[in-house]
């Protein structure tokens, strides 16, 4: 069985909360959505002490110390030149030989480049800053990309970044389709052709599309072609792109959100296996029991009473 990932967010004072949020929720989304543990997180401050964010929110970290894992976060945001001090620099070099990669959050990157943890490494930063940490940092190889993952360094640029860049976490570690499922569930991707009529999209920016296009309609699930039409493509280049990037078809991850949000609706609530049927964009509940034993190995009868019983 696949090793739950460890990761630690290493909150500054005036964190963004909203960072927070797009850094932690996927990792709870992709937990819940596949039913096992993928992911645990801690927060970690410098004393132990409560940090507060920019906005007031109150977080209770674990003090830094000697704590180690997979992943470390570093997450300051405003005020991040007053957390640049020596021994910041320390705490940082230290925690770089006890956690298999180092992600530098907003502004986390001007940290992670002044203790040195950055050199000839590819890297960006929050875009008022770039200028000045070019400038700063010479043997950084600044990006202006919104996200970059170079070897056992990762930075990006803000609060949607940090979303873009865990979802990359979640697709690297677990596959396109998982990642996919968690930004339908926040209805990240979807375009909005009267905002964007002649932006071209790529294959992944098509597939994240769809997806949060597919979640917007359970009850009434759209056909591919209606899907590829809202999108401004055609259902060849939709098939083709699922193909490349997500390695399944696009009806195969739309029967994946609806039956997942079948099993939600199982476990978390009182309505009937028919009305959840419905809810989910099958007319018949024999149709959607047939489809939910064979995705997941039970009935949702199965399910309900497992959840009861719990």
């Amino acid at each position: 069985m696949q090793k739950t990932k460890r990761i630690a967010i290493l909150l500054y004072p005036g964190f963004s909360a909203l960072c927070l949020a797009n850094a932690v929720e996927p990792l709870r989304a992709a937990n819940t959505l596949s039913r096992r543990d993928l992911y645990s997180w801690t927060f970690l401050g410098g004393a132990g002490e409560p940090v507060l964010s920019s906005s007031g929110l109150p977080v209770q970290p674990e003090p830094l110390g000697d704590q180690s894992g997979d992943l470390l976060l570093v997450m300051p945001s405003y005020g991040h030149l007053s957390h640049d001090t020596a021994l910041g620099r320390r705490q940082l070099r230290a925690a770089a030989n006890r956690f298999s990669m180092l992600a530098g959050l907003d502004t986390g990157a001007w940290l992670l480049a002044a203790a040195g943890l950055l050199e000839g490494t590819r890297a960006t930063s929050h875009w008022d800053t770039l200028s000045a940490f070019e400038e700063t940092f010479p043997d950084v190889h600044v990006s202006n990309d919104r996200f970059v993952i170079d070897g056992a360094r990762a930075s990006c640029g803000g609060a949607t970044t940090t979303l873009e860049l865990m979802l990359e976490f979640i697709e690297r570690d677990h596959g396109a389709g998982l990642a996919l499922d968690v930004a339908a569930l926040f209805m990240y991707g979807e375009r909005h052709p009267k905002t964007e009529p002649d932006r071209l999209m790529s294959n992944h920016q098509v597939v994240r599309a769809a997806a949060a296009l597919m979640r917007r309609h359970l009850e009434d699930p759209l056909k591919i072609n209606t899907v590829a039409a809202r999108l401004e493509v055609s259902q060849r280049v939709l098939e083709l792109a699922f193909k490349t990037h997500a390695n399944q078809s696009p009806s195969r991850l739309y029967r994946t959100i609806r039956l997942n949000e079948a099993r939600r609706r199982l476990e978390q609530t009182r309505e009937s296996v028919a009305e959840i049927a419905q809810r989910c964009g099958y007319e018949d509940p024999s149709a959607m029991t047939r489809a939910y034993r064979q995705m997941f190995g039970e009935t949702p009868s199965t399910t309900r009473r497992a959840a009861l019983a719990a």
